[in-house]
């Protein structure tokens, strides 16, 4: 854009918060559409839930509680709601609290990301001298082990999930699933995690019961495409320009997340990454000349 900073990071902040919020604005409708939906169901005295196979019950551990829970859900939704209301009202102001804590911290982490872009000369060299300032000769050193620490972890577990949702979602889309947006959703936070095959599970699991046993394997084996892929890509996005070893960056990550939330993805990834060297150059021996 001719080397204007200012533009380019207005318009690159203005495409990231789009990138946000258009998701976020079709989850909300999709999210109202459903209730809207069961409601029209309960109202009228409609099924909500089909009931389960016969074949549930014979399923080894999981199969009776499992089949009495789906039946008592099919017929009488509004019991089964009555009977986990106490787990319901404590669970759902603190899924709603997280979730609209990180979108507040995603939607401020864009602003100042675009703002930083803006100056971007100014920043870079106040962590090369904070580097310097901290770790001495190694500075610049550290300083690129933030910057690929950062890239690897976007790329290596955000991105990954990322792409595991868009593929999970398009499966859940053709199998007609309902609420497809908060199925998907669910997942990308899931996956982050690395649990995302918990939420295909009870996928599977409904398709089964609801459509043909070839439309239900078909499904089956697309869900299993989608929870090997982090096999394949993880290694190569993970570990691409990394300084750390992939473990390092990748349980850094996965700690941070569970302490700090979506931000502490980069944060622990960080500390961890610099804590590591740091623990290397301390195992190093001393020069010669240095030597008592």
């Amino acid at each position: 854009m001719g080397e204007h900073r200012v533009l380019a990071s207005v318009v690159f902040t203005a495409a990231l918060l789009a990138l946000l919020i258009l998701p976020v604005f079709f989850l909300a409708d999709s999210l109202i559409g459903g209730v809207q939906s069961v409601s029209s169901h309960l109202k009228s005295g409609e099924a909500v839930i089909p009931p389960p196979p016969a074949s549930v019950g014979s399923w080894p551990l999981i199969g009776t509680p499992l089949r009495n829970t789906w039946l008592l859900a099919s017929r009488d939704l509004p019991e089964l709601l009555k009977e986990f209301a106490p787990q319901i009202k404590a669970a759902v102001p603190e899924v709603l609290s997280a979730t609209g804590a990180t979108v507040l911290q995603l939607l401020l982490s864009i602003v100042v990301a675009g703002v930083l872009l803006a100056n971007a000369q100014a920043a870079y060299e106040l962590t090369r001298s904070l580097a310097n300032r901290l770790f001495g000769e190694k500075g610049p050193e550290f300083q690129e082990l933030v910057g690929s620490t950062i890239r690897s972890v976007t790329f290596g577990i955000i991105g990954v999930a990322f792409i595991q949702s868009v593929f999970a979602a398009v499966g859940f889309l053709v199998a007609g699933l309902p609420a497809v947006g908060l199925w998907a959703v669910v997942f990308l936070i899931t996956a982050v995690l690395q649990f995302g095959f918990i939420v295909l599970v009870p996928a599977v699991i409904y398709v089964f019961a609801t459509a043909t046993t070839t439309k239900a394997g078909i499904f089956l084996v697309w869900c299993i495409i989608v929870g090997l892929m982090d096999n394949i890509l993880k290694p190569i996005l993970l570990g691409r320009g990394a300084a750390v070893p992939i473990l390092v960056v990748f349980l850094g990550a996965i700690g941070g997340f569970v302490a700090m939330g979506i931000i502490g993805l980069f944060v622990g990834a960080i500390v961890l990454s610099v804590g590591y060297k740091l623990f290397l150059a301390w195992l190093e021996p001393a020069p010669a000349s240095e030597a008592p």
